[in-house]
């Protein structure tokens, strides 16, 4: 049996963790509860400012979420994980864009933040214990874009080129290894 060096386990975990925060933004943008749910542990908690609680009311806040927000984006920057043991901090920086029908006509909105996560490491996996987001900023972008007009002068050829929450072309394009 091989030994792996500290400094590689290490830089396995962080990766380990970094692959579940993406996963995580990924899973919110298409409302996969399969994706969210091996994010967390099933007693994990989270505080986004706007709502908080355990991670089953999370959850049923996320999946479906809104009828009214459309479309979300979650870009991800850089993430700082530290490690102790069994327990490892993240900051992640996030740029949220959200396409909303406010009822009378679509809005685009952008968020700026941070997520502030603590995982913990239980039979080997690391999932998150507990998030709470942080917001630096945001900005209303105005009347969303007409799809229907097609982007830059062309118009587009189908409706798998404009992203969505659910139904998304990316689900066809990972098929059911996308949750996994």
């Amino acid at each position: 049996m091989s030994v792996v060096p500290e400094e590689v386990q290490a830089l396995l975990d962080k990766q380990s963790i970094r692959e579940q925060i993406v996963r995580l933004a990924r899973g919110e943008d298409r409302r996969d509860a399969v994706a969210i749910t091996a994010s967390f542990w099933k007693d994990a908690t989270t505080d986004f400012g706007i709502f908080s609680g355990s991670f089953d009311d999370y959850l049923n806040w996320v999946v479906p979420g809104s009828p009214a927000v459309i479309l979300t984006q979650h870009m991800l920057g850089q993430t700082l994980v530290e490690l102790d043991g069994d327990i490892g901090l993240a900051e992640t920086y996030v740029d949220a864009y959200h396409r909303v029908d406010m009822g009378e006509g679509e809005r685009d909105i952008s968020l700026g933040g941070r997520y502030l996560d603590r995982f913990e490491r239980r039979d080997g996996q690391w999932r998150i214990a507990k998030r709470t987001m942080l917001y630096d900023w945001v900005r209303e972008g105005g009347d969303a874009a007409d799809w229907s007009k097609g982007i830059l002068g062309a118009e587009l050829t189908g409706r798998r080129y404009i992203g969505r929450t659910s139904g998304d072309h990316s689900a066809t394009f990972f098929g059911t290894r996308a949750s996994s």
